[in-house]
């Protein structure tokens, strides 16, 4: 094994994200807020800069442009270098086979259609991850263990309800932490270990099964290799073929793919639960608003806030998280509730369990969302407002609602 091994990371940020529904209309999934003033990207990269990863490789294909203000070429997280650092991928035409062009199908796809890239590189491992889960991750003793044990793909796995399971890969784990199954979005869940969506990969093995999978699937004239997700054929044969392990990863994770999950981990927040913050060996790394501090006014009420740059509150928050530039007006009420940048509630005004996307205004004496009895997170208890949205005065809008960006109500 080498000393200094070559380590390529390759981010999905993934397509629309359509689970998150009008949150991501107009921005990348990576480029939705997290604890206020990070944004989910921030999570992946400052994993890849605090674990000595200096070549890490964005794979974007859906609204771009919303992350490059965020992202200032890599330099929050050091890697706007001469040699390395960071490099977008991009769908486009005549760059290759049809089977290399255009948009992916599907996280393992996406890793077809970028191989001739991977092998020019030439790493000793290339280390995959998505943009959706937030986790504070070293990846030096993951990679290690990797390229020691000589295995083809490291999982990093995680534990979950049994609920959680059935929308994710579970994995069952055999005598020395190799992998000897894995059931893709199961009906009936087997267990509660999944995989986090974090890889480590042999590349050589990697660049060989996809083809192999590409001369073997179904694949369609637009250039679909019918490879798909990396649950559905990529990482089965690489398990029945070759050899697999096994990395549990024992702190705080989740997944922000929809909003029940978005709100339940800022509940997580609220309730100390997530670690990735609490690190001062490990910090967040993020591009941070150019803002002013905060400021609480007399007769406000807060309890259980997370408070970002620039906030004014003259009203009542509990069990929020308000993010850069937010205004409570004096007499507002906000609970339950995720209200992104600039977001202004009005005298009088009532948000609780809701999302409230940037920009957003709660003209006086309206209502958006209602309370439940619900300990527990569901998209249909929760409203969520789109960008630049008018909720006007007196206007209701009820719980599980979804409005467009540049909704006027």
């Amino acid at each position: 094994m080498r000393t200094n091994p070559r380590v390529l990371a390759v981010v999905q940020a993934g397509g629309q994200g359509s689970r998150l529904d009008v949150l991501t209309r107009e921005r990348a999934k990576p480029a939705l807020s997290f604890a206020g003033s990070f944004q989910l990207i921030d999570v992946a990269l400052t994993n890849c800069a605090h674990s000595g990863i200096s070549d890490v490789w964005l794979s974007v294909q859906y609204q771009a442009g919303s992350l490059h203000h965020h992202l200032a070429s890599g330099r929050p997280w050091d890697l706007d270098r001469t040699r390395g650092g960071l490099r977008w991928l991009m769908p486009q035409q005549g760059g290759g086979s049809a089977a290399q062009d255009g948009f992916s199908n599907g996280n393992g796809d996406d890793l077809h259609r970028f191989s001739d890239a991977i092998r020019e590189f030439a790493p000793d491992a290339v280390v995959v991850m998505s943009t959706d889960q937030v986790l504070a991750l070293d990846l030096r003793p993951v990679v290690a263990a990797h390229l020691e044990r000589g295995s083809h793909c490291t999982v990093v796995t995680t534990e979950v309800s049994l609920t959680q399971a059935a929308d994710k890969a579970v994995i069952t784990i055999g005598r020395g932490s190799r992998v000897a199954r894995l059931d893709y979005k199961p009906e009936r869940p087997s267990g509660t270990t999944i995989a986090a969506e974090v890889f480590v990969y042999d590349p050589t093995v990697l660049l060989a099964t996809l083809e192999d999978l590409r001369r073997e699937l179904s694949h369609t004239d637009d250039g679909n290799t019918g490879i798909g997700d990396f649950g559905e054929h990529l990482l089965p044969r690489m398990i029945r073929d070759g050899v697999v392990h096994a990395w549990p990863h024992e702190g705080y994770w989740a997944d922000l793919g929809a909003p029940a999950a978005y709100l339940s981990a800022h509940r997580d927040l609220l309730a100390g639960r997530v670690d990735v913050l609490d690190r001062p060996d490990w910090p967040l790394l993020t591009r941070w608003p150019e803002l002013p501090a905060s400021r609480v006014d007399t007769g406000a009420v807060l309890e259980d806030v997370v408070l970002s740059a620039g906030c004014r509150v003259k009203g009542t928050v509990r069990r929020s998280v308000l993010g850069p530039g937010v205004v409570v007006e004096p007499g507002a009420v906000v609970e339950d509730a995720v209200l992104l940048a600039g977001v202004r509630v009005s005298r009088d005004a009532r948000v609780v369990t809701a999302i409230l996307d940037e920009g957003v205004r709660v003209e006086a004496g309206a209502r958006v969302g209602q309370a439940t009895r619900a300990t527990r997170a569901h998209d249909d208890h929760i409203a969520v407002v789109g960008r630049d949205s008018v909720i006007g005065r007196g206007v209701t809008v009820p719980a599980g609602a979804r409005l467009e960006p540049g909704t006027t109500a």
